[in-house]
């Protein structure tokens, strides 16, 4: 795979979003990538600044007041300094419709919201690099026809020199290698019929519009697409990644400038990237299981007792009924008192085995929108065989601002779970009669803080350096493996897990869960 643009092709990246968190994490993300960085949060400083610096990339957000990105891509492509940089649209927006608009007025790309840091990455270096390309073609045929022919030779991408009806003028060698053709064989072919195995239409007839390059060589429409299939000489098909651009004289459109690439390996490398993350979400939902398995059977004995107890009353209360059903006269009312205890405690006992299920069951539906007071609570009653195992209490408060969270219900309660018996064991320990508290806020419009609070033994100093790391722990006989499955069952969640040392004593863990959005 070939490395992103270094710090010698100082490009420019214009970064466009009215919204300050949006632009900190796209500089972020770009700062050490050999990039010059420029910001603006609204359109007008936008174009102020791409008529100035000339920037190889925009990315645009789509929607912000005043002018939106569209309109910003229809001024930039208007104007003759900024017409030919990339414009990346950054968008939530994801249907058709508004991609066509996009690419109606000369977008290069979408990004959708929530963008991926390896994504704006690699898009960004591919649009820069082919800008940059372009430009030095520009400025090397303004001084020597051979300075250019030489530039050209030395990519790896493909390159054609295409007239308005799609014939070859051009080629580089890399054409050639990709295509299977020699140099001088790919002059005067049909780049249509070469590739696509569309021959062009005689006289004035249109061609079919959805065929590669057409707009571009006769509409002037810029174009970009990743994952198109094209033929070789020998009729073999490869996928390919192009950027075709019209090439003007005295603003007359006479043709395109296609650059293409193979990417059958890059492709490759994506799928055996993709079928990584699911192994390895597959291995993490199997130890997630594993673990609730472990817990419950630590909490196996006092969950029979809870169960064993509807159980001996449902017995005792059938035994009444009985009895009573020999009475003469029969006394309907005392039995129909008997029989509703016995339903009443059929579904204890109902309750406290669904919860046990729930807990152990491999979670199948994935995430969704969950009430945090709810789930608590659900939390709550799990733990009370621990709570009065260890002399203990557990208290919740949950802010009236709490919105709903977009979560794994199973794994968030497993997280939540974990970190209350934690902490009922270690205030046991301590000899403290003190609950252990439980509260949820709202610390940001995009985040949950949920924390878990005891006054209990505490941790060693220097712990939280190792707190989650593997095999770490401060039971005796703990295997280290607990706090390491909650940090990676939340960042699953999208949120981040964590320790404080509360000035009375004790121990604080806490961990954030994303907002539901609407």
């Amino acid at each position: 795979m070939t490395e992103p643009v270094t710090a010698t092709s100082e490009a420019t990246v214009l970064l466009v979003d009215d919204n300050p968190q949006n632009l900190k994490v796209l500089y972020e993300t770009l700062k050490d990538r050999g990039y010059r960085l420029l910001i603006a949060n609204d359109g007008e400083k936008a174009l102020t600044l791409a008529q100035r610096h000339q920037p190889e990339v925009i990315l645009l957000d789509i929607m912000m007041p005043d002018m939106d990105g569209y309109e910003v891509c229809r001024r930039l492509k208007s104007a003759p300094l900024t017409a030919d940089s990339a414009v990346v649209f950054l968008s939530a927006l994801d249907d058709v419709d508004s991609k066509v608009k996009g690419f109606a007025l000369g977008g290069a790309d979408f990004i959708a919201k929530p963008f991926q840091a390896q994504e704006v990455i690699a898009r960004v270096w591919t649009h820069a690099q082919v800008i940059l390309l372009e430009r030095e073609l520009q400025a090397r045929n303004r001084q020597l026809e051979n300075d250019q022919s030489r530039i050209l030779n030395a990519i790896s991408e493909g390159i054609y020199g295409l007239d308005p009806r799609g014939n070859v003028l051009f080629a580089n060698p890399a054409a050639a290698i990709i295509t299977g053709c020699s140099n001088d064989e790919l002059i005067g072919q049909n780049f249509y019929d070469l590739h696509f195995n569309t021959r062009p239409p005689e006289g004035d007839q249109p061609m079919i519009d959805t065929v590669p390059v057409q707009a571009t060589c006769t509409q002037g429409i810029a174009e970009h697409q990743r994952d198109v299939p094209m033929r070789r000489r020998d009729g073999s098909v490869f996928p390919a990644e192009y950027r075709a651009t019209p090439k003007l004289e005295n603003d007359q459109l006479i043709g395109a400038v296609v650059v293409f690439r193979d990417i059958t390996a890059e492709l490759a490398s994506e799928q055996a990237l993709e079928e990584a993350r699911q192994t390895v979400q597959e291995q993490r939902d199997q130890l997630a299981h594993a673990s609730r398995m472990s817990t419950m059977g630590e909490m196996a004995a006092g969950f029979a007792h809870e169960v064993n107890q509807p159980l001996t009353a449902i017995t005792n209360y059938a035994r009444v009924a009985l009895r009573m059903m020999a009475d003469d006269p029969l006394d309907r009312t005392l039995i129909q008192q008997t029989l509703a205890k016995i339903e009443a405690q059929s579904h204890r006992a109902s309750e406290v085995i669904r919860r046990i299920r729930r807990f152990v069951k491999k979670p199948v539906a994935g995430k969704e929108v969950l009430s945090i007071a709810g789930l608590l609570e659900e939390t709550r009653q799990f733990a009370e065989v621990d709570a009065r195992h260890n002399d203990g209490d557990v208290e919740i408060h949950v802010e009236d601002d709490v919105p709903d969270v977009l979560a794994d219900p199973v794994q968030v309660q497993q997280v939540a779970l974990n970190l209350i018996r934690n902490a009922l064991e270690s205030t046991r320990s301590a000899g403290r009669d003190t609950p252990v508290r439980v509260r949820a806020e709202l610390t940001s419009p995009e985040c949950v803080l949920i924390s878990v609070t005891d006054e209990g033994e505490g941790l060693p100093e220097g712990a939280e350096e190792r707190l989650f790391l593997p095999f770490y722990t401060t039971k005796a006989e703990g295997m280290g493996i607990g706090l390491v499955l909650c940090r990676s069952l939340i960042q699953a969640q999208g949120g981040d897990i964590g320790f404080e040392r509360p000035p009375e004593g004790g121990a604080r863990f806490y961990f954030t869960l994303p907002v539901a959005t609407t």
